[in-house]
Order: structure tokens, then sequence, then C-alpha cells
């Protein structure tokens, strides 16, 4: 029997083969799927011992909201920073007893105000404004670098204050110091405040860098001083002339009142003459 009479046998064992195939790759893909969930399992569990468990993904508020609130905690953070700096800034008394907060050329100040400059430009428009997660990291410590950098300023300010200036130069600022109370002083009149600020003007000058924010601040509290006293002053004028406008009518009505004659007294009805209505006739009585 030659074997070629069997040929048809190759049908049914193709058949075989595909079957076995498709086991194999069915047999395949459950692998593959148990590997996944493996897999999946460990990342959970990796997750728990870490304390960050895998969740499903935010939605677009939930996820807007962290980013948020992080933006007003870094705005916060940063504009508290500008405001302690503004403190020194726009107070001439506080510049005066530190200057090294408006020397530049202090190397702790001018880190600050590269510090300030950096996160100025960082900063975005709003906190509605979304920015990428390294955007918002750099910004972050934009603004740590910030605080940071004013913190140690300020301490080293306070630490040193005018020792780095010369003997004449401290009694400039010393002079300064005790001009400027005069300057904002109630008690003392116009004339001694208005020559106290320009005082103050010249002594600093070339000493320490005041803005011109500062300097209209200066300005409109003595000239809130010299209204405040100008309006006292008024206040008491006007009192005294009202007291002796009230005096001088006093004394003019208590006049008039002893020039005017004093009526005279009505007479007294006599005991003989007893007092009768009239058109009454009174007949005497008979003597017993």
């Amino acid at each position: 029997m030659e074997w070629w009479n069997f040929w048809w046998i190759i049908f049914p064992l193709m058949g075989v083969a595909g079957g076995a195939a498709k086991a194999w790759e069915r047999g395949a893909r459950a692998r593959h799927e148990r590997r996944l969930e493996v897999m999946r399992a460990k990342a959970e569990l990796r997750g728990v011992r870490t304390g960050a468990i895998a969740t499903a993904p935010a939605t677009a508020p939930e996820a807007e909201a962290p980013h948020r609130q992080q933006l007003q905690k870094l705005f916060a953070a940063h504009d508290d920073v500008t405001h302690r700096w503004l403190d020194y800034e726009l107070d001439v008394a506080k510049l005066i007893a530190f200057p090294a907060m408006s020397d530049g050329r202090q190397p702790l100040t001018a880190a600050f105000l590269r510090a300030k400059k950096i996160a100025d430009g960082l900063r975005p428009d709003s906190v509605d404004v979304r920015i990428a997660k390294d955007q918002l990291a750099e910004y972050r410590a934009a603004v740590t670098d910030y605080e940071v950098a004013f913190d140690v300023a300020e301490r080293d300010a306070r630490r040193i204050r005018d020792s780095s200036f010369s003997e004449s130069e401290r009694k400039r600022l010393d002079t300064a110091k005790q001009l400027l109370t005069v300057a904002i002083d109630q008690a003392a009149t116009p004339a001694e405040r208005q020559l106290a600020y320009r005082r103050v003007r010249e002594e600093l000058d070339g000493l320490i860098s005041v803005s011109d924010e500062a300097i209209d601040v200066l300005e409109k509290k003595v000239a809130l001083e010299l209204t405040t006293g100008t309006t006292d002053a008024a206040s008491a004028r006007q009192a005294a002339s009202t007291t002796d406008a009230a005096a001088t009518a006093d004394g003019v009505t208590k006049a008039d009142a002893e020039r005017q004659p004093v009526p005279p007294a009505s007479p007294r009805p006599s005991a003989a003459a007893p007092v009768t209505a009239p058109g009454r006739v009174v007949h005497p009585k008979p003597s017993r």
C-alpha cells in the first residue's frame, strides 16, 4: 500500500493542529492576565505599605481643587513676606534703626532682593490659572527661597544695626531719629514740625536710600499732624470766642436789668379801712 493513498489524513491532522494552537493561545492569554493581576496586586500592596493606595483617576473639578489650594497657600506666603519687607521699606523710623534692610550693597540684602525678583517673576496671575506641575514646583521653591532670604537678611540687619557706619554718620542717624520724633509730634508747633521734617531729609541724604513711597508716607504723617494741630488750635480759639461772647452777653443783660426802674410796691390796706368788694355797703355795728 502506497502512502499517497492516505493523503486525506492530512486534513484531520490540520484540524487537530489548529485546535492545539488555539488551546495554547488561550492558555497564553490566561497566563498573561494572571501575570497582570499579580502585578496589580503587588502594586496595590506597595501602595498600602507606603500609604499611597491606588485610586481611580480624579475628575476635573477634583483635580483642580488641590492645585488651587496650593496656589492660594503659596500666594499667602508670598504676600506675607512682601508685607514684612514693606514694613521696613515704607517706615523711615525702621530704616533709620535698621539701615541694612535698604542697603543693596549688603550681601544678604542683595540675595533677598534677587530672591524677591525671581519669586515675583514666577508668580501666576491668579489662583485660577492652570500651570504645569514643574512650574508649580519651581514657584514653590522660589517662594521658599524668598522666605528664607528675607529671614536671614532681617536677622542680620537687626544684628548689625548701624555698625557699618562711621562715628559721624551714626551721629547723623541719631539726630535724624530725634528730629523724626518731633516731625510727627502733635504737641510741637507747625513751624517746629516743618523744620524737623526738612532736617530729617538733610540728615539722611547720602546715608540711607529712602524710597519715594517712604517719603510720601512720611509727608502724609507730617501733614496729618499739622492738620490736626491747626484744627485743635482753631477749635480752642472758637471755644474761647464763644465763651467771651457768652460772658459779654451775660454782662449786657445784667447791666440792662440794673438800669431798668424797679416798679413801686403796692400800698397795703390799713386796718381801719377794710377792703370790700366794689359796690358793697358796709354798715357799722352798733356799740353795746
